[in-house]
């Protein structure tokens, strides 16, 4: 009997211990099956989409909620609450309006150049409702830039606020020229050739629409234009088809989002985070959208507090300037973006608790995407079997001197090994197409990659260094164009950056690669703030460079300047400065030399500039 009685205890706890020793083994692989469960599911209700007649769209989805949640608040905005069923009648007015005004019909694309405000998401709305595209034009542009935002996505109809109309009205000759119509969300303008809008829509009527308008609209027709940042020269106008546009709204179901949620939007809405993830993630949960004209880091956590925010964005530098506020207790649980570096993700954990930050890796154009749904910090994601399977990519070798691909005898591509740094690349397939740039076929041929790991095969190119460990962690590494190589080594700005920004006086530093007259390759540079009231210790940022970077990749240059340009989702611009290079007759800004004799940086006067064409200072 005793025997029998511990058998079966045996038997009993066979699970708890292989439960045990699978979590020992595999200490992921709760998260990762339940992230392949929710990808699975979300990727049949794509192909599912796809197939329906008539198509399901994202506005379809948005009247499913209306209809099950007409007084559910939709959207806040600076104390004014809107429910489903108001911003419903608002697009209604606003697509009548511009059927009737702007002559617009199915297919006819419209730019929207307006700040974050709730009738951006109407207006969009409206304008999908009658099966038009619409182009988010990014409302920090001018002249030449907006012009040629404006004109590559093919508008015929420009929609602006009274806050942009000054922009507008310095280039309204050309547009004028090029028979734009410009209509303005006013009651009145007195402009020539700039038409109020505002009256136009309040008297339409706001009845539902006909499904017809947009009969023609399918999983593969263009939804959105929208623009990469232009950290290197004007910007490109990314087609988004309404299929990226439902993948990109399920990354808050991946992320773990309810339709209990309250989701806080503080990023431009002219940019995939605040629109695609954002707007129509929340779209797509049936959720309440927090909106804010732009983000202030001093009324971020009362806005949290107020609304009982449980789901916040990020981007770029966002959430190190969350970690300069006060400690305070929120109810946030979720943070999705992407950009934030290792050591304030910790402190910004440390502040304020356990909240999961999920970070991603995604370009708005690309076909590949990875997305942490770990704890662990640091990383982008995980590479699994399925993800593979589905959206094939692979991480090949990249020579950063020539700027390209490395290359076998055969011609083809080499792949990186497990950790090691490499190209990541996708590739071009039904599943996951690269949709290209409108009106820049050239720069659409330029992300295309042939025979990377066979003749013919096609990828798109991310130009994004990435590592996978052997772990299977997805580590970003840094952007091609933001790594250089000096004396034969390669240089990644991010790691140097990182270590800039550990020195006390220093508040944010943008590393780069100058060319140096009779050197080959780029020595290391960086553009930084200070922090207030702090002048640059020459002493302590030379030691700082010494004890934690090789001598090939301490930069040898620094500029302190008072503010650092950015685009407008808070990625550092190089170009100028790298064009700018470092001779202190060009240059107003406070220039540093590092010199290693004197262990310390010292003003770069125009003889130390000299002695360094001339040779004399060896570098």
């Amino acid at each position: 009997m005793y025997v029998w009685f511990t058998l079966l205890a045996g038997l009993a706890i066979l699970p708890l211990f292989l439960l045990k020793t699978l979590k020992s083994l595999f200490p992921y692989l709760g998260e990762d099956c339940v992230y392949m469960l929710r990808s699975l599911r979300l990727g049949l209700r794509l192909t599912k989409y796809k197939k329906i007649k008539p198509f399901y769209s994202i506005v379809d989805c948005f009247l499913d909620a209306v209809r099950r949640n007409p007084r559910k608040t939709f959207l806040h905005f600076e104390g004014r609450a809107y429910s489903y069923e108001e911003v419903d009648k608002q697009s209604n007015q606003v697509a009548r309006a511009l059927q009737a005004t702007a002559g617009l019909k199915e297919g006819d694309t419209v730019a929207l150049f307006l700040g974050n405000e709730p009738c951006y998401v109407w207006l969009w709305l409206g304008l999908a409702k009658i099966g038009c595209p619409a182009a988010l034009l990014n409302f920090n542009i001018r002249s030449k830039s907006l012009l040629h935002c404006f004109s590559c996505c093919g508008a015929k109809v420009l929609i602006t606020s009274a806050e942009l109309k000054d922009a507008v009205e310095e280039v309204l000759p050309t547009l004028q020229a090029q028979d734009i119509s410009v209509y303005l969300l006013s009651e009145t303008c007195n402009i020539q050739g700039i038409n109020p809008l505002s009256d136009k829509i309040s008297q339409a009527s706001d009845q539902p629409l006909s499904r017809d308008l947009r009969a023609n609209v399918n999983i593969k027709t263009t939804a959105l234009y929208i623009y990469t940042s232009g950290t290197t020269g004007l910007p490109k106008a990314a087609v988004i088809t309404h299929e990226r546009l439902w993948a990109a709204s399920f990354l808050q179901s991946v992320s773990g989002v309810t339709s209990e949620d309250v989701f806080y939007i503080n990023l431009p809405l002219y940019h995939s985070a605040g629109f695609l993830i954002g707007m129509t993630g929340a779209i797509e949960r049936g959720i309440t959208i927090i909106l804010r004209r732009k983000f202030s880091a001093s009324q971020f956590w009362d806005d949290c507090r107020k609304h009982n925010v449980t789901v916040m964005q990020y981007i770029g530098e966002t959430m190190r300037y969350l970690c300069n506020t006060p400690r305070t207790a929120c109810v946030v649980r979720i943070a999705i973006g992407n950009g934030v570096r290792t050591d304030v993700w910790t402190e910004f954990l440390n502040r304020f608790g356990d909240i999961k930050v999920r970070e991603l890796y995604a370009a708005t154009e690309g076909n590949i995407g990875f997305i942490n749904y770990t704890s662990k910090v640091g990383v982008v994601g995980r590479a699994n079997f399925l993800h593979k399977k589905i959206l094939p990519y692979t991480l090949i070798k990249f020579d950063i001197e020539k700027e390209e691909p490395v290359r076998n005898a055969q011609g083809l591509c080499v792949e990186a090994a497990r950790g090691e740094t490499g190209l990541l690349v996708g590739k071009i397939t039904k599943i996951s197409p690269f949709s290209g740039y409108a009106g820049n076929q050239q720069q659409t041929e330029k992300k295309r990659l042939r025979d990377v790991l066979k003749k013919g095969d096609l990828y798109f190119n991310t130009g994004d260094l990435l590592l996978i460990d052997r772990d299977s962690f997805v580590y970003f590494q840094d952007r091609v164009g933001d790594t250089f190589r000096w004396k034969g080594e390669n240089v990644a700005t991010s790691e140097v950056a990182d270590i800039l920004t550990m020195v006390h006086c220093i508040l944010e530093a943008n590393v780069y690669g100058v060319k140096v007259e009779g050197h080959e390759g780029r020595i290391g540079m960086a553009a930084v703030t200070l922090k207030e009231r702090e002048t640059f210790d020459c002493s302590d940022t030379f030691k700082q460079v010494a004890n934690y970077l090789p001598a090939y990749a301490r930069p040898r240059f620094i500029r302190v300047q008072p503010c650092l340009e950015m685009t407008g989702t808070f990625k550092m611009k190089k170009v100028r400065l790298v064009e700018e290079g470092f001779n202190p007759a060009d240059i107003k800004d406070p220039l540093y030399f590092l010199d290693p004799e004197k262990k310390a940086y010292v003003p770069l006067t125009e003889e130390i500039y000299a002695a360094i064409a001339s040779r004399e200072i060896k570098l």
